[in-house]
């Protein structure tokens, strides 16, 4: 009996996209990209692991195998593409090459499509299938499929620009520690769209009379930092990550990686950023969408590199959602946003806070405006209950009881109409959506490394540490009021705002920095 030339690749598989307009095959002469994740050479348990690894050492340990690396080439080289580039740490191998011989690589067919507001691109429906002799050691094959992956989870506010607080205020009524600003940490910021101008960043931090922090764009699979001069755009994204980070931890320098807006130019940023030297304290996200809008293998790999994040001592701050419980599907079923949904992820959920700068908070309650957002949060259908939650009170999925893990982890400030101050395009606007609390936790996690002398990696061991369901965590203010919809706060974690909003100062303590 011959053996089999392909095997199925498990989780793979794309849904068709649902009002697509099928335009025809891809020209079969048009050069086509994809990233190739492989296995790891040994498993990584995090819990045991005792301490941070170098990059270096995280690549002898669990990156991709010599052996590996090279019959990856050697197949894909066979089968017509081009190798264009391998990282063991990260396991991946970057390969392009025609359409016709990538979609008979992998077994699949490709069309142009037009959907919506997305324009045309590259699609494909079904599963990927690999070479047989890469059957165990391809586990994703990102790419090809060019359909947008994930949304900016921020929200301008409709009225004029006098509201709201400047991000250096916020930290100061969640008590960030006086005699911080992030010195000496890189935080990585990840962008899928739009770009930013150094007037902008200039006259913005100027006009707050804070010392201009070191920023600097970085390009991924071909983007580029590409402001479109429209505040509503990914800009609005852009600068709301750029400038809460650099107002609450101006001493941080920050790299900011643009992606082009798919499963494989998200994940070659995030492991691009993960991976880099030096090592980032953080990596703030405010990019993504419901667990089900990606391929089981996308959501697989991501997840590694969030967990090749924790290796290294880099916490990943991710976006909890902005369309409340259900994530703004129309299913009528309850959803949470991946990649917050990660357990390797701190998930960043969104509050309404009322109060005084610098140190006076009069209300606090779950972001949730009538028609205009609501915080991110519930149970995911994707991953279990992580050690860290076991003890927590998370509860079963609303709708079918399921149990699974909770978001978000963490809180902030996120209601438009209490929102960030922000200067885009040379529009001063305000800004709110759970895409302001990624960059407000990277920010204060700066600070806090600046004390501690090291990243946190998994925080998420010393916030949960000793946590009972309905008890108030240490370096944390319950939110009790509001809902997100199926799911409502309550005292200590809860799937709106999970264990609450920061208390700097008392953090400081929990994870092990110096007194302020």
């Amino acid at each position: 009996m011959t053996p089999p030339q392909w095997v199925s690749l498990a989780g793979s598989v794309r849904s068709e996209l649902v009002s697509a307009e099928v335009l025809g095959p891809v020209d079969p002469d048009a050069t086509i990209t994809a990233t190739v994740v492989l296995r790891r050479r040994s498993e990584l348990d995090l819990a045991s692991l005792g301490e941070t690894l170098s990059a270096a050492d995280f690549a002898d340990q669990y990156g991709a195998s010599d052996d590996d690396l090279n019959l990856v080439r050697t197949v894909l080289t066979d089968a017509g593409l081009t190798v264009t580039d391998t990282h063991a740490g990260s396991r991946r191998v970057a390969v392009r090459g025609p359409a016709r011989a990538m979609t008979a690589a992998f077994q699949t067919e490709l069309n142009r499509v037009r959907h919506g507001e997305s324009g045309e691109f590259a699609a494909r429906t079904g599963g990927l299938q690999v070479p047989a002799p890469l059957e165990d050691v391809v586990v994703a094959v990102l790419g090809l499929d060019e359909r947008p992956q994930a949304r900016a989870l921020f929200r301008m506010h409709a009225e004029a620009a006098g509201q709201g607080y400047s991000p250096d205020q916020v930290g100061e009524l969640y008590g960030f520690p006086a005699g911080t600003d992030g010195t000496g940490q890189t935080v990585a910021v990840i962008e899928l769209g739009g770009g930013f101008t150094t007037a902008d960043l200039t006259n913005y931090f100027a006009g707050l009379k804070i010392p201009e922090p070191k920023i600097t764009a970085t390009g991924v699979d071909g983007a580029k930092n590409a402001p479109a001069g429209d505040p509503n755009s990914a800009d609005g994204e852009v600068a709301l990550d750029i400038e809460v980070i650099g107002a609450i931890a101006p001493g941080a320098a920050q790299i900011v990686y643009f992606a082009p807006n798919t499963d494989q130019g998200f994940l070659d940023a995030v492991s691009t950023a993960v991976h880099a030297t030096p090592t980032p304290v953080a990596v703030s996200i405010s990019w993504g969408g419901s667990e089900d809008q990606w391929t089981p293998q996308a959501r697989a790999a991501m997840d590694q590199a969030f967990a090749d994040a924790a290796a290294l001592g880099v916490t990943v701050c991710c976006a909890s959602g902005d369309n409340g419980s259900t994530d703004g599907s129309t299913d009528s079923a309850q959803h949470v946003d991946f990649p917050a949904s990660s357990p390797h992820a701190l998930a960043c959920g969104g509050t309404r806070l009322d109060g005084t700068p610098p140190s006076t908070v009069t209300a606090e309650t779950v972001w949730n405006t009538n028609g205009g957002g609501s915080t991110g949060g519930g149970v995911s259908d994707a991953f279990p209950v992580p050690p860290f939650q076991t003890a927590a009170g998370v509860p079963a999925r609303a709708g079918d009881g399921k149990a699974g893990r909770g978001v978000p982890d963490v809180a902030g400030n996120a209601d438009p109409a209490t929102g960030y101050r922000i200067l885009v395009d040379g529009k001063q606007a305000v800004f709110g959506g759970t895409s302001a609390v990624a960059p407000l936790w990277s920010a204060l996690l700066a600070r806090l490394a600046q004390t501690a002398g090291h990243g946190f990696g998994l925080v998420h061991t010393k916030l949960y540490a000793g946590v009972a369901a309905g008890k108030v965590q240490p370096g944390f203010r319950d939110i009790t009021q509001g809902s997100n919809g199926a799911y409502s706060a309550a005292a200590g974690w809860d799937a709106c705002t999970g264990l609450g909003v920061p208390d700097g100062t008392a953090l400081q303590q929990v994870l092990g920095g110096k007194k302020a």
